[in-house]
């Protein structure tokens, strides 16, 4: 193996922050985004079923809470490569000591850093920075049928976001606030 990632645990069991090596030199730098040979010691399992890039044009902006539910659940590697944004991931795991906690930590093109996100977490990000880009693993294509959030402003998640919130979304304003008896989904 190369070494290219350091695989750092967050406070999450199961949530990682990859921080990638960059071979830099006058020309610029190369980075390597993903390798299922080291990153599975990091969680990642099977091949990637789908890459998406997103861009965000302006800081404040949230885009989240997303996750699909079993049997379509999936982990995704985050990864911004232009700009900069706090990227958060909350664990909806049934039965899990960290249940409805969040870990939320900045990635950046200067960073290197990457969140790779098991099963059973919602995921979402503010831009700190206008003209973000960001590209996504998924380790299960999308579907519809299976698509669900979690709204961004829940009391219960506590997410402090730390820009106003702008630019929200008309879908991701529509997810309806978490009910008391909410026990999470099967990992």
């Amino acid at each position: 193996m190369s070494g290219r990632f350091e695989i750092i645990p967050t406070a999450i069991d199961g949530l990682m922050l990859i921080k990638r090596a960059k071979l830099a030199d006058e020309r610029g730098y190369l980075t390597r985004l993903f390798c299922a040979e080291e990153l599975s010691a990091a969680g990642w399992q099977g091949p990637i079923a789908q890459i998406n890039e997103t861009a965000t044009r302006f800081a404040g902006t949230v885009r989240g809470m997303h996750f699909q539910r079993p049997p379509f659940a999936e982990t995704k590697l985050v990864t911004c490569v232009a700009g900069r944004i706090v990227d958060v991931a909350v664990d909806l795991r049934e039965g899990s000591s960290t249940f409805l906690k969040h870990v939320a930590v900045e990635l950046s093109e200067d960073n290197a850093c990457s969140l790779l996100i098991p099963r059973g977490f919602a995921h979402g990000f503010q831009a700190l920075s206008d003209d973000v880009r960001m590209i996504y693993s998924h380790s299960q294509p999308y579907r519809a049928e299976a698509e669900a959030g979690l709204h961004s402003g829940d009391p219960q998640l506590a997410i402090a976001w730390p820009l106003s919130v702008i630019n929200l979304s008309a879908r991701d304003a529509a997810h309806p606030l978490l009910s008391s008896d909410y026990s999470g989904v099967a990992a």
